[in-house]
Parts: C-alpha cells; sequence; structure tokens
C-alpha cells in the first residue's frame, strides 16, 4: 500500500481509515497459556504462507484499511482519502502517486493488452510522486471498476502485486527472523502500512529498532519479547502522524492476540480495529 515517495524525507501516508483516537499501548506480561492455546502453540504452523493463515491475514488488513472482513469486495475499491498520494484502489490500497499502482496497471497490460486502464499509463507515469489526478479523470475511477468487476485477469494481477511487493517480503523477513505466523503477520501489517523504504518510519527502519532492544528467535531471543518491542516501534512509528494516530490495529489486534500467547494465529480470534469488533471462529 505504501510504497516511500521519491522524497524519503516526507513522511509515509494514513491509511483509509483516519479516525483520530489516541490508544495506549503496554507492555503486558504475556498470560499463561490455556489449554486450548498451549495445545495450539505445541504444533507450530506452516507461516502465514499457509493458505488458512493467508485468509485470516487478508481478513485482519482489512478490517483495518476497509473497515470490513470481506476483502475480496476491494478489488473494486478507489477513491482519493485526500493523503497526498492520489487515488488509493484496490486489495491493498494502490496509490497512483507512489508507483504501486503503475506497476500494477503495466502489469495488467503485459498480460491483457488493450486493457480498459491500459490508455491510463502515460497519465500514471506523469502522476507519479504526486497527487494529480491530470490525466486520469474523469474516467479512471469507473473504468477500474469495471476491470475489477469483469476481468479475472486484473483480480489476479493485484494478488500478484500484493504478493510481491508487500507479502512475500514480509513472510520471508518473518522466517528469517524466526518468527512464527504473527510475528511475520506483524510484519506484513507494517510494510502495508508503512512501506519498505529507508525512511526512519519504513517497516526497515522499525525492524531496526526494534532488533536494538530485544533479539528474535533467529538469534536466540525470546519472540514474545521481540514482537513486544515490534510492536512498541511500530506504535511509536505510526504516532509520528497525526493521521495515524489512532494504534488499535496493534493495540486491540495483535498485541491481544500475543498477549494471548496465539503466536500461530489460530481461531477463534476477537478483536476491535478504530473500535468495531470483530471475529473470525
Amino acid at each position: 500500500m505504501r510504497h516511500p515517495f521519491p522524497d524519503p524525507a516526507r513522511p509515509a501516508g494514513p491509511s483509509r481509515r483516519t479516525v483520530i483516537a489516541m490508544a495506549c499501548a503496554s507492555l503486558a506480561t504475556v498470560p499463561l497459556l490455556t489449554p486450548s492455546r498451549a495445545a495450539a502453540a505445541s504444533a507450530r504452523a506452516t507461516g502465514l504462507d499457509d493458505p488458512a493463515k493467508k485468509e485470516i491475514a487478508m481478513q485482519l488488513v482489512s478490517s483495518a484499511e476497509n473497515s470490513s472482513l470481506d476483502w475480496k469486495a476491494q478489488y473494486r475499491y478507489i477513491e482519493d482519502i485526500g493523503d497526498g498520494r492520489g487515488y488509493t484502489a484496490g486489495i491493498i490500497g494502490f496509490c497512483s502517486g507512489t508507483g504501486d499502482m503503475l506497476d500494477l496497471v503495466e502489469l495488467y497490460a503485459e498480460r491483457s493488452p488493450g486493457n480498459v486502464l491500459a490508455p491510463y499509463l502515460p497519465a500514471l507515469r506523469r502522476v507519479d510522486g504526486s497527487d494529480s489526478h491530470e490525466g486520469l479523470d474523469p474516467g479512471f475511477p469507473d473504468d477500474w471498476r469495471r476491470a475489477a468487476d469483469a476481468d479475472a485477469e486484473f483480480r489476479r494481477a493485484q494478488d500478484n502485486e500484493r504478493d510481491r511487493v508487500y507479502f512475500d517480503p514480509a513472510v520471508r523477513r518473518g522466517k528469517e527472523d524466526g518468527l512464527r505466523t504473527l510475528g511475520q503477520f506483524a510484519y506484513y501489517d507494517a510494510i502495508v502500512m508503512h512501506g519498505d523504504g529507508g525512511d526512519r518510519l519504513s517497516f526497515g527502519s522499525i525492524r531496526e529498532r526494534a532488533l536494538g532492544r530485544a533479539r528474535p528467535p533467529a538469534r536466540g531471543g525470546d519472540e514474545v519479547a521481540y514482537l513486544h518491542a515490534f510492536l512498541d516501534e511500530r506504535v511509536w512509528a505510526m504516532r509520528q502522524e497525526e493521521a495515524h494516530s489512532d494504534t488499535s490495529r496493534v493495540d486491540t489486534a495483535q498485541r491481544v492476540f500475543l498477549n494471548e500467547g496465539n503466536l500461530d494465529l489460530e481461531p477463534p480470534l476477537d478483536w476491535h480495529v478504530y473500535g468495531d469488533a470483530y471475529h473470525i471462529g
């Protein structure tokens, strides 16, 4: 969702839902595992790339980005949310001002020459790095929705770019750090919001600060302690921007699972984002 701006000093933009309400993060002591959680923890999951866990990841992100668990309804989503990144669209929030929407439409054009979005490629190249709609209005939003509704190839292209840019790197780096499913998801959600650039609010910087406080399992550390450190640094990064100051996608979602000892994201899952309650059975 959040490629960095060409100017690395410019911070990452807000997510679609920009409710401003401060939530308080805490380094709560992890409670003893319940028998059901202990049993689940005894068998290590494949990871977030397990199809069932990946579906959960998509629902968790959609609850924060779209206030809905129906992530597949978001292929056709498109609007300018006023974050300085032009149009935000699709299942992961591809942005016309940050390069990932351009990459997506170029891929779609390679696979389906002459598709309904291909004529907008020159305009997408011109507006990259800005919030401009020049050359995109008035038809681009309707054509985006038309492509999403009518063409499975466009939906597959969105899936592929989500995986290439966001999901696969997060899972790979999570596994390299010895993290289980929850930790891999924490990485994925951070890359979705902050991008993986070199500025101080990017995923890479969040991870580096966490590594300065705690060691991950791959370096002989305690996984729970490391994940608390990572989530603390994630919350700090979010609070550097007013639009991200509601940190409930961490405090009352990921931190809840961590405090429960649910490192494999085993259902049932209950969490809140922006005050709304969600459940996966």
